[in-house]
């Protein structure tokens, strides 16, 4: 481990010592809020500095290990050199996990989700397969104790989705479902096919961090807020009161509407949520075509030959294109099994990130 990594694991120890000590002031713990924040960040520091601790204990392992083999006769000598061996992988371990643990966090990880899926090339097809993704994304999300919560549906009538916009509430969501952003590609003999022949269809996925109202402040002066009937799928409620809420913010053109309660408030609430969203995407970009841009990067146009992943039902495979992976566990993948597929995505990630550093850039 070279001076550098070994003064910034130091400083990062000295700092979580600091907060344990700021935590333990009966001043602080009766704040609520100061405790919250910092207990926050003593759980950012922690891995850190629990791999810094076990590098300093494999050290001493090493150094102990080399006392005993000066005065050893060679059969101990040689069950010393194995269990050199072990420590010294354990070593190079430790200090890659500490170099990706010091990488600059996206200050985005931590936060809850908005999850917008929508039928692409394909028609019905793809509408259909939206609904698969729905349920895949729902399902990982209860492998992960998180919450989730449909902000605005619009269902076909054989149970596909033309478009659903849902909330995913649990911390690391974002870390996790951002890698999903993109054009989701299917091979597959369609429920409507009479003559078995496999289609290619596509699905877009867009993936927003939520954000907080004291990150985006909206004028009230700026909105238009319309109501409506509801529309999609029958029941007592709908067409009969107007609960639907679409909120169009002036300065961007960016429409929202959400008709998924039947209470107007309600849904105003989800729509403000997912403007929120939106507009915090917009405002990060500052690009000249600001949301356009942003989203069109997430899910591209929907054409069939742009795709971030392929779901090959004949033979029973995913792959993901970013990373050239295939697996052939489709099953498990479309219940919700997405750790494989995420591992692998966030591994690229953090050795791009590394080489970039270790280059200076």
């Amino acid at each position: 481990m070279d001076d550098r990594l070994t003064e910034r694991l130091k400083l990062a120890e000295a700092h979580y010592r600091d907060l344990e000590a700021e935590l333990s002031k009966p001043e602080v713990a009766s704040d609520v809020e100061q405790a919250r924040r910092l207990g926050q960040e003593l759980a950012q520091y922690e891995p850190l500095v629990k791999t810094y601790r076990e590098y300093q204990t494999a050290l001493g392992e090493i150094e102990t290990l080399k006392e005993l083999w000066r005065d050893a006769d060679d059969e101990t000598r040689a069950w010393i050199d194995q269990e050199l061996e072990g420590w010294r992988a354990r070593l190079e371990a430790l200090e890659h996990e500490a170099r990706v643990l010091l990488l600059p966090r996206d200050p985005n990880d931590a936060k809850n989700v908005i999850v917008e899926i929508r039928g692409g090339a394909g028609g019905e097809e793809a509408a259909l397969f939206a609904a698969d993704l729905f349920r895949m994304y729902t399902r990982f999300a209860e492998r992960r104790g998180w919450r989730t919560e449909v902000m605005s549906a619009n269902y076909t009538d054989i149970g596909g989705i033309k478009e659903i916009i849902f909330m995913v509430e649990g911390r690391g969501a974002f870390s996790q479902l951002k890698y999903e952003r993109g054009v989701h590609r299917v091979q597959r003999v369609p429920v409507t096919e009479a003559s078995g022949r496999i289609h290619t269809s596509t699905v877009t996925v867009a993936v927003l961090p939520e954000a907080e109202e004291v990150e985006v402040e909206i004028d009230p002066d700026d909105l238009r807020i319309e109501t409506m009937r509801s529309g999609g799928a029958g029941g007592q409620h709908v067409n009969k009161t107007e609960s639907a809420v679409r909120i169009t913010h002036l300065p961007t053109g960016i429409v929202v509407s959400c008709q998924d309660e039947k209470s107007q408030h309600k849904n105003r609430e989800k729509a403000m949520r997912v403007l929120r969203a939106r507009l915090k995407a917009y405002y990060d970009t500052q690009a000249a075509e600001r949301v356009a841009s942003e989203r069109r990067s997430q899910v591209g146009t929907g054409d069939r030959s742009e795709r971030i992943r392929t779901y090959n039902f004949p033979q029973g495979r995913v792959t993901d294109h970013r990373v050239g992976y295939t697996t052939h566990r489709l099953e498990e993948v479309l219940d919700g099994d997405l750790d494989e597929l995420i591992e692998v995505l966030v591994a690229k990630e953090q050795e791009e990130r590394l080489k970039r550093m270790a280059a200076g850039e």
